[in-house]
């Protein structure tokens, strides 16, 4: 029997793009396809099978601590793309200010996606998604080169809408207009939160 559901959302990739050096800077570059590798995607910094644990996860690993790359790709949704514009005071916000990979149109609260959907592009190219991709301090300085006294308000904007992590389960270019299918897992919501053991307290 199936684990995952196929169901009937569908995005449309709207812009895709590379950090080629992060030590340069964050900031990513416009491209018009991705080639998707198991090791993420060809030509980008945040690639690779494994990656150095960062605060994210300090409760389960001491910072630095090598780790299965599950960050591979960073995944943000135009609609709420344009929200955080919104609360910023911008007209639009360019996503290469926040190191994206893709922005994806038409899936609702696409931040929230369960944990291990999976995005499935023509080519086959299959991205599994691992959480949501909580926003950070970092892209507030190029953020703020390019909207002066905006920077800042990036992070409290950010909050619920930043997007997604993801990581490829199946290799395949992945091009600007294709669409999407969405999967989800085949299961209930888990009940532990309801039964006093709330690890967010």
């Amino acid at each position: 029997m199936p684990a995952l559901m196929k169901t009937d959302f569908m995005g449309t990739i709207v812009w895709l793009g590379l950090v080629r050096d992060r030590a340069a800077q964050l900031a990513s570059a416009p491209v018009d396809q991705i080639n998707a590798l198991f090791s993420g995607p060809e030509g980008e910094a945040h690639g690779g099978l494994t990656r150095p644990s960062c605060s994210r996860v300090l409760t389960q690993y001491p910072r630095g601590t090598p780790i299965r790359n599950t960050r591979q790709f960073a995944i943000l949704c135009a609609a709420e793309l344009a929200a955080i514009a919104a609360d910023m005071g911008v007209e639009t916000l360019d996503p290469a200010l926040m190191g994206a990979t893709m922005v994806i149109a038409g899936i609702p609260d696409f931040t929230h996606l369960p944990p291990s959907s999976r995005l499935q592009a023509p080519s086959g190219a299959t991205l599994v998604v691992d959480m949501e991709n909580r926003p950070c301090v970092l892209p507030a300085k190029p953020i703020e080169a390019m909207h002066p006294g905006k920077g800042a308000a990036f992070k409290p904007a950010g909050k619920g809408r930043r997007g997604v992590t993801a990581w490829v389960e199946r290799e395949g270019l992945l091009r600007l207009g294709d669409s999407v299918t969405l999967h989800i897992p085949d299961q209930r919501g888990w009940r532990g939160l309801q039964q006093g053991q709330d690890p967010r307290r």
